[in-house]
């Protein structure tokens, strides 16, 4: 697109443009004015175009008469800046208006189906009661994305913390210094005595951290990236029991802190170390 990419094509498509109005005062100082640049600039350009034979003038001054070979260009820059910006226009409008979904069933286009979150994604579904609406644009098979537009109404999404569990460093003893039967009793259920409902996600950080989530058969969902990870699925609804160690556990509260979402540290260290 020479308009966009040549240097100075847009200048020259401005200036034509101006010139095209048939002022008979119009002057460079008005015309840099006008497009925001010099009137050296325009002199220049005023120079080229003149050479181009796409406009007339006396001696270089004004005033300055647009030729058909102008006008011609200036209609058909004119016509590539309209084609270029109606297809960005028709993205922005795509991408602001529509959302993507999982269907739960197969959805036709023009279904108005719920949307309502599940382990942390949005679904859509026909039978779904909830308050939140939208109107599917294509038809999709089950277990797909599909394309949802006209949404309406607010999206469920359940309360839901960060558990942070602190376990000693391995220069206070490692794995061996830690509560095994503490941190296993939260996972199996005791987090509910933390305002908890479920745990949706674990999250470890550190070489002791994994240790005892393999000794225990914990699934690890999240290594890195912890503080923004945990963050972000909260914010989805979903629970999420952090094992971290030593200090790390205060750079993460700080973070949660600093993001204004609601967490607990609970300290796994034994009061005596097994040898």
């Amino acid at each position: 697109m020479e308009i966009l990419q040549k240097r100075g094509a847009l200048t020259h498509f401005q200036i034509l443009g101006e010139i095209s109005k048939q002022e008979p005062n119009l002057k460079q100082k008005d015309l840099a004015e006008r497009l925001g640049i010099t009137i050296q600039a325009v002199s220049e350009n005023i120079k080229t175009l003149t050479e181009l034979e796409y406009i007339t003038s006396k001696d270089g001054r004004a005033p300055y008469k647009i030729t058909q070979k102008g006008i011609a260009k200036v209609k058909k820059d004119a016509i590539t800046l309209r084609k270029y910006s109606d297809s960005v226009l028709e993205t922005m409008t795509y991408y602001k208006s529509t959302w993507p979904a999982i269907a739960k069933e197969d959805l036709k286009e023009g279904d108005e189906v719920g949307l309502f979150m599940e382990d942390g994604r949005l679904y859509a579904s026909i039978n779904a009661q909830t308050d939140a609406y939208a109107d599917v644009i294509l038809d999709t098979k089950k277990g797909f994305d599909v394309a949802l537009t006209n949404l309406k109404g607010t999206i469920e999404i359940k309360e839901s913390k960060i558990l942070i569990i602190t376990l000693p460093p391995i220069k206070q003893g490692g794995s061996r210094s830690a509560d095994i039967d503490l941190i296993k009793e939260i996972y199996d259920g005791k987090y509910e005595n933390y305002g908890l409902s479920s745990i949706d996600k674990v999250a470890a950080i550190g070489t002791t951290s994994h240790v005892i989530a393999n000794a225990l058969d914990i699934p690890v969902d999240i290594e890195f990236g912890v503080s923004e990870a945990a963050q972000s699925a909260v914010r989805k609804g979903l629970n999420v029991l952090i094992l971290s160690i030593g200090d790390m556990s205060k750079n993460i509260a700080k973070d949660l802190e600093e993001a204004n979402v609601p967490y607990q540290v609970i300290d796994a260290k034994k009061s005596t170390i097994e040898l």
